[in-house]
Order: C-alpha cells, then sequence, then structure tokens
C-alpha cells in the first residue's frame, strides 16, 4: 500500500504523513517502535520529568501522549476497517493531558506501556487487506482513511520523537 493520497485525509495531517518515509508502513511502525523504546529506556533519569520551557510537556507526558494518540488512532483504523458508519468523537490532547497523571510514572513503565501498546496493534494493523485499508470514515467532523491513520500514527510519533531530540535532549 502507498502513501495516502490528499483525498484520505484532511489538511492538518499532511504534516505528520510526510515526515514517513517510503516503504512498507508496517515495517515503519515495527523500527518505530523499537527505537522509540530504545530512546526512553536510555534516557537520562534526571531528563524524564524535564520540560524545555514553560507550560511544554516533560518527557514523561510526551511519552503518555504518543500513548494516547495512537489508542485513538487505532480504534479509529479498527471501526473503519470493519466498516463502521458511525461518526466518531473527536479528543482534545490538552484535555487528555490535564487528568493523565503521567508525570507520577515511571518513564520505563511509561515506555514499556507504548512499546507494549504498538505490539498489540501491530496485530490488527499487519493484518488488514487492500481493502480494509482504503476504507474511512469521518472522525471529528473529517473523513480519513484506514491507509491514512497508519501513516498518522507513524508521522505522529516522529514528529514528537523529532522535538524530544531537537529540544530536551
Amino acid at each position: 500500500m502507498n502513501k495516502p493520497g490528499p483525498e484520505e485525509y484532511v489538511p492538518f495531517y499532511a504534516t505528520y504523513i510526510s515526515k514517513v518515509g517510503n516503504g512498507d508502513i508496517i515495517k515503519i511502525l515495527e523500527e518505530q517502535m523499537e527505537s522509540t523504546y530504545q530512546l526512553a529506556k536510555n534516557m537520562p533519569a534526571d531528563k524524564a520529568g524535564y520540560a524545555y520551557a514553560p507550560g511544554k510537556w516533560t518527557i514523561k507526558e510526551v511519552w503518555g501522549h504518543m500513548a494516547d494518540t495512537e489508542r485513538v488512532m487505532a480504534y479509529r483504523a479498527l471501526r473503519f476497517a470493519r466498516n463502521d458508519s458511525l461518526e466518531l468523537q473527536g479528543f482534545d490532547q490538552d484535555d487528555y493531558m490535564t487528568y493523565s497523571r503521567f508525570n507520577e510514572r515511571s518513564l520505563d513503565d511509561l515506555a514499556e506501556e507504548f512499546k507494549t501498546l504498538r505490539q498489540a496493534n501491530m496485530y490488527l494493523l499487519k493484518n488488514l487487506n487492500a481493502e480494509e485499508k482504503q476504507r474511512g470514515g469521518l472522525a471529528n467532523g473529517n473523513y480519513v482513511t484506514v491507509n491514512a491513520l497508519l501513516y498518522i500514527i507513524a508521522g505522529h510519533e516522529h514528529h514528537h520523537i523529532q522535538i524530544v531530540k531537537e529540544r530536551y535532549l
């Protein structure tokens, strides 16, 4: 399956999708799982609660946010792949963060959760056929295909890992 075309998602997601290289999206997601996990596991302990500026998320919150977003996007992919035609609600990442309590957890725990979540999602994602990947639906009032959601998951992760490397480390 190729990168999604612009008719498969709204322009907001173009930034994330553009961050994903060419190649097998399943392999990209699997490689990201391991590299993101290793980055967290090798993070200096004193950095886990660090935020690069006032009002910005800590590294722990970034990892928690990536997990929350992956859950939401994978759920959307499941619903649309199963040809569910009901419109899905959006989610407000800032509201989620307000009630998350990620800073009460260890970065190791968040890294394990993220890796386990990705492993579980891979069972769904790697077994989708071409027809299922082309199915789509409305989420937060916007049309998106399952194929685009796979790239959004990968691109969203890439986006936040890039920020962590540039601004936190």
